[in-house]
């Protein structure tokens, strides 16, 4: 069960990947709230969640670099840029000078790197890993992302709630020195050991798997289904919970924190019940069913006021937000050739792009018309577009 951890880089890269997870999880949920505190405005909130994807359309740049400069030395300046960037915000924080517009110039450089950093450490524990042990470290960083997810929101919220902004940062700023740290102890891969085409160009291979993607129709409906849960259904959890939290629940920051460790908690317990229960012979169409169950509990999620029963909503949708993502997995992984599985892959990840738009249209929306009507337009918009792809696709299901 633990074979990855014979692997030197591997105890090096797991706490390290651990340590940078669980400070991503605080500031999204800080930050979130501080703008949130500070301007009463669900629009700047969403523009603030907006600009944490922004790193997704120059993701190849990042991969190209880690190709040629190896990817230790790239994930390392990754990292000392994410402390960098949080010494910054502790020091405003500290000196009581941080207003919105640091946040956001902070947020923005952040953004443009944070992206690449989960398809950069999996690439590594490629490089590191033998083949036997590959599935066994990936499960492993899987599940480290999940549970940083839940500590990091509730630490996250209590650090904020009782210390304040500018001492948060200081807890934060240390993991991501240790981050640092701990990511030199793993095996240097240099990019001429055999393991990258110096000729190889992910530019070149982006556009593959464009082509490739767009000439399969199964592939194609899938990757239709990723932006569209990404453009409709992922704003609501991520870039606007702390709106949720606070005007729709009226929770404090701590009650901010349970909401998205529930929700965490959710989405482990989907992909554990779908590991547990095994493949699927049709995973299109049991993906199809989980996704229009995701839009029918947001539906519900519109028109909840309670904080508790809303808890458990949260844990519910948690759990079809990943469930439809593992099947979009499954389903790519399944279909498409061989040779192009992984330029496939890399296009999926441009799905992702449909978030920041989603949250970007969504915040003046709900100034204009409120909270409750914009996510039931989300949701109708949602599921009419999966039925509609569904019956259009039905051959593949």
């Amino acid at each position: 069960m633990l074979a990855a951890f014979r692997v030197r880089s591997y105890r090096f890269q797991w706490p390290a990947d651990l340590l940078t997870s669980w400070a991503f999880e605080m500031e999204t949920l800080i930050l979130g709230w501080y703008m949130l505190e500070e301007t009463g405005s669900v629009t700047l909130l969403a523009v603030l969640g907006a600009l944490q994807y922004m790193g997704t359309f120059i993701a190849p740049l990042f991969g190209l670099a880690g190709d040629r400069m190896g990817r230790r030395t790239v994930l390392c300046t990754m990292r000392v840029t994410y402390f960098t960037l949080a010494i910054a915000m502790m020091a405003f924080g500290l000196t009581g000078v941080l207003t919105p517009y640091h946040v956001f110039g902070l947020v923005f450089l952040m953004g443009l790197v944070r992206p690449s950093d989960i398809v950069l450490r999996n690439s590594l524990i490629g490089d590191t890993m033998p083949r036997a042990n590959l599935t066994n470290a990936l499960g492993f960083s899987r599940a480290t992302g999940d549970s940083a997810k839940i500590a990091g929101a509730l630490a996250g919220a209590g650090l904020l709630s009782t210390l304040g902004i500018g001492i948060t940062y200081v807890f934060i700023a240390g993991f991501y020195l240790a981050s640092f740290a701990l990511t030199f102890g793993v095996t240097k891969v240099r990019p001429d050991d055999g393991t990258t085409d110096p000729g190889a160009s992910p530019w070149r291979d982006l556009l593959d798997g464009l082509a490739y993607t767009w000439k399969t129709p199964n592939v194609r409906m899938i990757m239709w289904m990723a932006f569209l849960v990404n453009l409709t259904a992922v704003p609501w959890t991520t870039g606007l919970a702390a709106y949720l939290a606070k005007e729709i629940f009226l929770l404090d920051a701590n009650g901010l924190g349970r909401m998205i460790a529930g929700y965490a908690c959710g989405a482990l317990s989907g992909s554990l019940l779908l590991a547990w229960i095994g493949g699927s012979r049709r995973p299109a169409l049991l993906m199809f069913l989980v996704a229009m169950t995701w839009y029918a509990l947001l539906a519900v999620l519109a028109q909840v006021r309670d904080p508790e029963t809303g808890a458990w909503v949260m844990v519910a949708i948690g759990a079809c937000h990943s469930g439809t993502m593992i099947l979009m997995g499954v389903a790519l992984i399944g279909w498409a050739e061989p040779r192009f599985r992984g330029r496939v892959m890399g296009v999926r990840s441009l799905s992702v792009q449909g978030v920041p738009f989603g949250l970007l249209a969504a915040g003046p929306i709900i100034e204009m018309i409120g909270f409750s009507q914009t996510l039931e337009i989300y949701c109708a918009i949602g599921a009419v577009a999966t039925v509609l792809l569904a019956i259009q696709n039905r051959r593949f299901l």
